[in-house]
């Protein structure tokens, strides 16, 4: 496996690349990970099953654009593909520290300033990807209440009823969601989808960088509302992003409806409280708090 991923580095760098050494490292919730070291350099390595090969690739489609924004620093995609009934991507290999309050602070304009890059005319995505290892729905919708209630909660709703949830009637909720955000508009923005703390660093250097993409076009706000949920970003952060593209009102309610979606994900994904957890918001939401 590992001859045919250095040989495939080397097809797509044009540069000989042989494996001296590979370790285990961290790689995710759903991924193994590994660092593949040659003479001199090194890569990060994905590991899944065979049928994983599509997230790849849409991890690295959405890697690629983010990249054309010359904005927020993200890992370079170099390739990807199977290998012994195994699917793989490999990645720039980068070097994290820790962060000041200043690299958090350009990391909240870095992102802002993505977030303003012109894309796309519509919400959504050239293609369907994953939210964990969750399918995210992407189709191409022209307004955003209606991408938000369909292709968001209401696909998160019918996987949960699935798994046994008990949760409010599904049409009420999607309604519900969908007259809350009536009034909103954004400029369709490329999002990272799943910036929690976990997907954003800081390199040795200082340049702060985020990754592990779900990407799609969508409003900005859903990665803000996302990086407050499970441990949340440093002030500094939301100083930088609100220097560049300042919130609008309304965003502390919105919040809460953009991040019952990764609520529900996490219960779909993990079961336990985050049911719970999840009928607490849309409590919240149907008295329209």
């Amino acid at each position: 496996m590992w001859t045919q991923i250095a040989e495939h580095i080397s097809q797509a760098t044009q540069q000989e690349f042989q494996v001296k050494k590979q370790r285990s490292v961290s790689g995710g919730c759903i991924n193994q990970g590994y660092s593949l070291i040659g003479d001199n350099i090194t890569y990060f390595v994905k590991i899944n099953q065979a049928s994983q090969v599509e997230m790849f690739a849409a991890e690295a489609l959405g890697l690629k654009q983010m990249l054309a924004t010359e904005t927020i620093r993200v890992p370079q995609p170099i390739c990807w593909g199977m290998s012994e009934r195994v699917s793989y991507i490999v990645l720039e290999w980068l070097e994290f520290g820790r962060g000041t309050n200043h690299s958090w602070e350009e990391m909240g304009r870095k992102l802002a300033q993505m977030h303003q890059a012109k894309g796309a005319d519509q919400f959504g995505w050239d293609q369907n990807n994953t939210i964990g290892s969750t399918p995210q729905i992407n189709t191409w919708t022209d307004n955003w209440a209606d991408f938000f209630a369909e292709h968001r909660i209401g696909y998160q709703l019918k996987l949960a009823r699935r798994r046994g949830g008990n949760f409010p009637d599904y049409t009420q909720v999607v309604e519900m969601v969908r007259n809350l955000l009536a009034d909103r508009q954004p400029q369709p923005s490329l999002v990272h989808g799943d910036l929690w703390s976990g997907n954003a660093a800081v390199t040795e250097a200082g340049e702060p960088v985020i990754l592990d993409p779900a990407t799609y076009y969508g409003d900005h706000e859903v990665d803000l509302a996302m990086t407050e949920l499970f441990g949340g970003f440093s002030g500094g952060f939301y100083r930088g992003y609100n220097e560049v593209f300042p919130l609008e009102e309304g965003y502390q309610k919105r919040k809460t409806i953009y991040n019952l979606y990764h609520i529900l994900n996490h219960f779909n994904l993990f079961g336990g409280g985050y049911g719970s957890q999840a009928n607490h918001m849309i409590q919240r939401i149907l008295m329209g708090q």
